[in-house]
């Protein structure tokens, strides 16, 4: 017998686009939840329309940009235009059929609809409702539109990202988009959890620049222990020495010394055993010698191979590992052997790759079975399914 996934007989409603709103949808539909996004007659989502590259379906169209297939799985798509009075009162309609609704409009932005989510859990109350905003539902910046680029700045994510002599960096990924949606999802299912014992639902408040400030982690407290602010360090790390990015003689590795221990056995491979003791011995004299020591290992670890020291390194039990490039990560033994690209067969039998959710539940991968859905695929079928009628039909698209 099949064992039904964790959130199956959960319904999810979501009014939201772009990222954060959807990958937090996402991750429900992946835990296997049933996600009902309302998208906007003949435009939909944003994300549909930002490539290339685009998803060819089977029959040779255009099936939406890649981007909006990295966050979209496995969900149900109705097209409803709720700036009419119609449409506001399908999504009502459907809102009395959810548990949770996931929304992503300015602060206020869905008053005017009747839509906004007090409203909502006035005539719901066991509705689980999620506002993701870029900066929180109060506070001198609540109005402001958040971008996930603006907020790595404000957060000061990109003043400790990137090289010491050169202007700041963002993480190649929308970061602070990505951990919206992940914090999103674990106060949705707090939410859930608790209104099995309450039987009242709740409204989770979820802001960009909260979960840019959140993930700061060891960088946050060694400003607020010792009072300055951390900087660029490039691929170098604040806390431990060496841990950082070697130049060897066919390209970079990463060495990721972790202890005193490693520190030696990483001085015995490379031949630099003088460099394993005395005032190299322990990390936090490393870490106050690190521009004496670094420029001492490096010429050791430059005469090896990348192959070659990566090999030596992990006989000696040193974490070390390559730079790869996207292409080298999908063809990794350890990525292929857990299953991380994924190919979604479509009913029209289109196919759509992508990537796995990272979460294994008893040696079962948390996956959505299908890929995202074209733009008003199941309107028909859902609103019907609830007995919700659309006087004006909508295309599918």
């Amino acid at each position: 017998m099949t064992t039904p996934k964790p959130l199956a007989g959960v319904r999810v409603l979501e009014l939201a686009r772009i990222l954060a709103g959807p990958w937090a949808g996402q991750l429900l539909a992946d835990l296997g939840a049933e996600v009902i996004k309302v998208e906007r007659p003949e435009v939909g989502d944003d994300t549909r329309g930002w490539g290339p590259p685009f998803v060819t379906a089977a029959d040779g169209s255009a099936w939406g940009a890649a981007y909006f297939h990295a966050c979209n799985r496995g969900k149900k798509s109705v097209a409803v235009d709720f700036e009419t009075a119609d449409g506001q009162g399908v999504v009502r309609a459907l809102a009395a059929e959810c548990d949770v609704i996931i929304e992503n409009f300015k602060v206020g932005g869905l008053v005017k609809y009747g839509l906004d989510m007090a409203t909502l859990r006035t005539l719901h109350p066991r509705l689980v409702t999620c506002s993701i905003t870029g900066f929180g539902a109060d506070g001198p910046y609540a109005n402001r539109a958040g971008y996930d680029f603006m907020i790595q700045g404000m957060a000061g994510l990109m003043d400790i990202t990137g090289d010491p002599a050169g202007e700041p960096q963002k993480v190649g990924v929308a970061v602070a988009d990505i951990f919206t949606g992940i914090y999103a999802t674990v106060g949705i299912l707090a939410a859930l959890r608790r209104r099995d014992t309450t039987g009242e639902g709740g409204h989770v408040d979820m802001a960009l620049l909260d979960s840019a400030v959140g993930i700061l982690a060891n960088q946050a407290m060694n400003y607020l222990v010792s009072g300055r602010a951390p900087t660029r360090l490039g691929n170098a790390h604040p806390n431990i020495v060496p841990y950082q990015v070697f130049a060897v003689a066919d390209g970079h590795v990463i060495v990721a010394v972790g202890n005193d221990g490693q520190h030696a056995r990483f001085c015995q491979v490379i031949g630099a055993e003088h460099l394993a003791g005395g005032p190299y011995a322990q990390n936090r004299d490393r870490v106050r010698l690190r521009d004496e020591l670094v420029p001492l290992l490096s010429p050791f670890v430059a005469g090896f191979g990348r192959d070659d020291l990566l090999a030596r390194l992990e006989a000696a039990g040193v974490p070390a590992g390559p730079i790869n490039t996207i292409a080298d990560v999908f063809d990794d033994p350890q990525v292929v052997h857990r299953g991380l690209r994924l190919d979604l067969r479509a009913a029209d039998g289109s196919r759509v790759p992508g990537v796995a959710s990272p979460i294994v539940i008893d040696g079962v991968r948390q996956v959505a079975d299908g890929p995202s859905p074209r733009l008003g695929a199941d309107t028909a079928a859902v609103l019907q399914a609830f007995n919700i009628s659309l006087p004006l039909a909508e295309s599918e698209t």
